[in-house]
């Protein structure tokens, strides 16, 4: 079963140096009918302004992931890191007990585009951590690259979750497959061009909800770099 989120839907909102879209319910945005799936809760697809950002705030309880589609966003937090993230990097920070943090476009020209993730942890009050790996187009082109799991298997960053992320960049025809253990679930979000998911078609920004299909079929249709989410 496939049940498809269209990007048009998303909550959304244009502050001027943000444009934001929001895939479950997030701040401002209620949607009882999308509070989240499984222990994925947000997924946020954020263009930022050259020179703005989001000054220091606090999280807790939370396994947040950051992953850059173009531009470069600068990260401080209260753990003492600070970087300039850029395409192909994936950040993990684990909110735990808490954390404060800022994230900012460094550049005087560019915008940022970005996709932030959070996922529900498997326990609360954890010890706050940081973590950021860099995965090259070619590992991630015509192939599922594993960039997050709960035991870091291939060089992922560490969640505290029973998840496993995936990255994949798709020229046009190309294709990957995912088996789905009977007691998984999957989420697929297209971040660019277009893809098709056992036949079904997804366009950019579109996200879908994959329950009871053993085997899962993404194909690129334009361009394409996709998000798979394996949960429990």
């Amino acid at each position: 079963m496939i049940t498809v989120r269209k990007a048009e839907e998303r909550g959304h909102f244009n502050r001027g140096w943000l444009d934001t879209y929001h895939t479950f319910s997030f701040d401002r945005y209620y949607d009882p009918n999308h509070m989240g799936f499984r222990s994925l809760r947000v997924i946020n697809e954020d263009r930022v302004q050259p020179g703005r950002g989001f000054p220091t705030h606090s999280h807790r309880d939370m396994e947040i992931i950051t992953y850059i589609l173009e531009g470069g966003l600068e990260h401080r937090d209260s753990m003492g890191n600070g970087s300039v993230i850029r395409p192909g990097d994936v950040q993990r920070m684990t909110a735990g007990m808490g954390v404060s943090h800022s994230e900012a476009n460094p550049s005087p020209s560019e915008p940022v585009h970005l996709i932030q993730i959070w996922i529900l942890p498997n326990q609360l009050g954890l010890e706050p951590g940081y973590e950021q790996k860099f995965f090259s187009e070619d590992q991630r082109r015509d192939q599922l690259c594993l960039v997050a799991s709960d035991d870091g298997q291939y060089g992922s960053v560490t969640v505290h979750q029973d998840v496993a992320l995936y990255a994949s960049r798709l020229d046009n025809g190309s294709a990957v497959t995912h088996l789905l253990a009977p007691d998984r679930h999957a989420w697929v979000q297209v971040a660019h061009g277009r893809v098709t998911v056992n036949g079904q078609t997804l366009n950019q920004g579109d996200g879908a909800a994959i329950s009871e299909e053993a085997n899962l079929q993404i194909a690129g249709l334009e361009g394409a770099e996709v998000l798979l989410f394996d949960l429990a």
